[in-house]
């Protein structure tokens, strides 16, 4: 579980929580997203917390063949997040790696953030490569109970 906010035109991680396995992990907390590879940041470009226009000059990195970089697949992609009211990053920075993102909204409304699950793709996604239903509705329900404690009214 990582919680991000926007720094400089990326998802800065601000906090990390390991999951409770054995598994190998390394603690993410400081590291930098990039914004259209990444739920996180793409949750912080469709809610407005972040600009795309600066991300789209140049044409942003591609990280592996399902990274979207083209302004038409980014428009589509972020149109189709506002509408869910949750984001999901498929093998889109790494392969074999997925995650899903809600917004954190603090008093007012206003998206101020993002939390989201990340994980192998056969742990978060079913055999089409979508995500999980139960996950996508957990990761909601976190962000909603976060932005309830920032004082944001209930949606």
């Amino acid at each position: 579980v990582r919680l991000g906010v926007p720094l400089e035109g990326k998802v800065l991680i601000v906090h990390h929580v390991f999951r409770p396995d054995d598994t190998f992990q390394t603690l993410d907390v400081g590291s930098l997203l990039p914004l259209h590879a990444s739920a996180l940041g793409k949750i912080l470009l469709a809610f407005g917390a972040t600009p795309l226009e600066p991300l789209m000059d140049p044409e942003p990195e591609s990280y592996t063949r399902h990274t979207l970089v083209s302004r038409q697949q980014l428009n589509r992609a972020l149109s189709e997040i506002r509408e869910a009211g949750w984001a999901a990053a498929v093998q889109e920075m790494m392969i074999g790696e997925a995650d899903i993102a809600a917004p954190v909204r603090g008093q007012g409304g206003l998206v101020v953030g993002a939390v989201g699950i990340s994980g192998a793709v056969d742990r978060l996604c079913d055999s089409r490569g979508r995500p999980q239903a139960p996950l996508v509705g957990l990761t909601r329900d976190a962000a909603r109970a976060i932005s309830r404690d920032l004082g944001a009214a209930r949606w």
